[in-house]
């Protein structure tokens, strides 16, 4: 008599193997939900943050061990919690851009009311973290929380075009809570600097996304600046900044030469490249490449600010 096809072992590995493939799926759904990348990225400025208060207060790393872990922890929830909300508040909208479209929330794999869930419960459990390293960082993540949620998202992100500009606010709160866990006082200028720098760096980023995808945009009714006002109008804003955010970078000379020399020439290239855009023919490429610039410029700026402290 032949073994059957599928045996009692065949079958125990059949389900293992769905049951696998579906807790990975459940977890690519979650860290697509929560926005990973974004919460990585800002994990770094929040570190640089709080590193640079260490070095330029001359207090000791073992001493804010705890709370460091308590802010880091925290930014990380918030962050991921105020990204569900804008999942749950932009699931009418998502399924009309490729950008969004696979994201649980369009889909339907997570239902509206999960999705909810998730984002208040991150939320409130980063600011309860947040509150044991420092109550100015947790009014900080609160600030960037409100800003992000309820002030891009529900309102100027489908109103106005200047949604990026106000929403570069919250994604500039994260070295603040960072510096404020070791200096809550927040009188020394190169936490401002650092915000300044977060805040000048958005809008030429996420501008380039809207370059990329705008006929997405404008199928999905968002009112970014090139579905209003053109690619010549976006690329003459996105050099204005980058011209801007380059000597701005240069404020924190304290940190040196080696610094002071690696920002003028990582801010200078990028410029160069911002400026080349008004000759090219292709814009999108050129958008393209802008956004990857971009990324790399800020994870090399913040670098560069933490390695200048051990030269």
């Amino acid at each position: 008599m032949s073994k059957p096809v599928f045996s009692a072992q065949t079958m125990e590995e059949t389900d293992l193997r769905t049951e696998t493939e579906g807790s990975g799926s459940l977890v690519k759904d979650v860290l697509t939900t929560v926005k990973i990348g974004i919460v990585n990225s800002n994990l770094i400025t929040t570190f640089t943050g709080l590193w640079l208060a260490l070095y330029f207060t001359g207090q000791s790393v073992l001493s804010f061990l705890l709370p460091g872990f308590f802010a880091l922890a925290g930014t990380a929830l918030i962050i991921a919690g105020g990204c569900s909300l804008n999942n749950y508040i932009d699931r009418d909208i998502d399924p009309l851009m490729e950008r969004t479209q696979k994201r649980p929330s369009a889909t339907g794999r997570f239902t509206g009311s999960n999705v909810l869930k998730m984002g208040i419960c991150l939320s409130v459990s980063g600011l309860i973290l947040l509150l044991a390293a420092s109550p100015t960082a947790a009014f900080f993540g609160f600030v960037g929380l409100f800003v992000y949620v309820l002030i891009y998202t529900m309102w100027l992100k489908r109103t106005y075009t200047i949604n990026t500009v106000v929403g570069s606010i919250a994604g500039a709160v994260p070295p603040l809570v960072g510096w404020a866990v070791v200096d809550p006082s927040m009188t020394s200028p190169v936490p401002w600097v650092l915000f300044l720098i977060m805040f000048l760096w958005q809008p030429p980023h996420f501008l380039s996304l809207a370059i990329k995808r705008v006929k997405e945009y404008r199928r999905a009714g968002i009112p970014m600046l090139p579905v209003v006002a053109g690619f010549s109008v976006t690329q003459r804003q996105m050099i204005i900044y980058v011209a801007v955010l380059v000597p701005v970078s240069l404020l924190l000379y304290s940190l040196g030469t080696f610094y002071i020399v690696s920002a003028l020439l990582l801010g200078f290239g990028w410029l160069c490249y911002a400026i080349a855009g008004l000759f090219t023919k292709d814009i999108v490429r050129w958008a393209r490449i802008m956004f990857v610039i971009s990324l790399n410029y800020l994870t090399l700026l913040f670098m560069l600010m933490i390695i200048a402290t051990f030269i």
